[in-house]
């Protein structure tokens, strides 16, 4: 299918003329002719590429422009303003709400075209990114979606991961990394028999050996994908334990990556507190218990686990409140 353009210009004889020189070209272009119109038709028709003027009646192309970058599910739509010769204060604007490129009045037909194409090239090459993201998501909860007792178990992990790196104050990449994580940290089971992944008895040994190879064999499936760079360790090392006694590498201390060091404290909480084939869920009192029995042991980072605790208490203190409150 053709690469679809919106363009936003209220004056006649420029719209004209750009929508023209895109459809030669084989574009699918859709036409607005003031800042309300384009917004509205940017929501219907989901472009691939925007080409809007900074002034048009109503609602200017920079606010444009700042509303779909400042949305997740839009930010990575490219965005051309289309501006003065002489108008820095709409180009250092443009730059501050995300716009990915700039052309001046009058527009030349080979300048339009050229960044046009670079444009679609770089999107097309989101756009594919975003599709293998979404086939290791599926695959992460294929996996998950065998087992009705870990049902919601990854979207738990990403959501908690990603509060307790904030708390930490880990930068905005690593808690996404997290929140990612969080969905495909277990994805290498897929290489796990159901025999043995299901297996509501004690694992033997040979068992042991086959299911603690999935952090290795989950790395592998992901690290072919270049946004998951700091997906790969947390993926690897979120079964080692501070004394060296975890899989697959026996990593001791610091030298286990501190994601993976947050990503591990959640999941032994969310293991805890539900329930598994093997037993029932925990209460939170008795599943920090365990844990902190756990962290004198020498198995979790000690520091992380303080700060999880005041995370867990924190969230609890309003349910309690309200509950205290309903009795009354």
């Amino acid at each position: 299918m053709p690469a679809t353009i919106l363009i936003a210009d209220d004056h006649e004889s420029s719209l004209a003329g750009l929508q023209a020189l895109l459809q030669l070209e084989g574009y699918q272009v859709v036409s607005a002719r003031d800042g309300e119109t384009a917004f509205s038709e940017f929501e219907r028709v989901k472009p691939d590429l925007l080409l809007l003027d900074v002034d048009m009646p109503g609602m200017r192309g920079t606010e444009i422009c700042r509303r779909i970058k400042s949305n997740p599910n839009t930010m990575l739509v490219p965005i051309v303003l289309i501006t003065g010769l002489t108008a820095m204060e709409d180009r250092l604007l443009g730059i501050e709400v995300g716009a990915d490129d700039f052309l001046n009045k009058p527009v030349r037909h080979e300048q339009l075209i050229a960044r046009v194409r670079s444009l679609l090239r770089l999107k097309a090459f989101t756009d594919e990114l975003e599709r293998a993201e979404a086939v290791l998501y599926a695959l992460a909860r294929s996996i998950e979606g065998k087992d009705h007792y870990t049902g919601g178990h990854c979207e738990r992990l990403a959501d908690l991961s990603a509060q307790l790196g904030e708390r930490m104050g880990l930068p905005a990449e690593e808690i996404k990394a997290l929140r990612r994580a969080g969905v495909v940290h277990d994805i290498g089971k897929v290489a796990v028999p159901d025999s043995i992944l299901l297996k509501p008895s004690r694992l033997t040994p040979r068992e042991q050996k086959i299911i603690r190879q999935h952090p290795v064999v989950g790395e592998q499936i992901c690290a072919p994908l270049k946004s998951f760079q700091l997906v790969l360790p947390i993926i690897r090392h979120h079964h080692e334990k501070m004394d060296g006694s975890g899989y697959p590498d026996g990593l001791k201390g610091e030298r286990i990556p501190l994601t993976a060091r947050i990503l591990q404290i959640v999941d032994v909480f969310d293991a805890l507190s539900t329930a598994r084939p093997y037993k029932p869920a925990l209460s939170l009192e008795k599943s920090l218990s365990v844990m902190k029995k756990e962290v004198t042991k020498g198995w979790w980072d000690p520091t992380v686990y303080a700060i999880f605790e005041e995370l867990i208490e924190s969230r609890e203190r309003p349910q309690t409140k309200a509950l205290a409150a309903s009795a009354h």
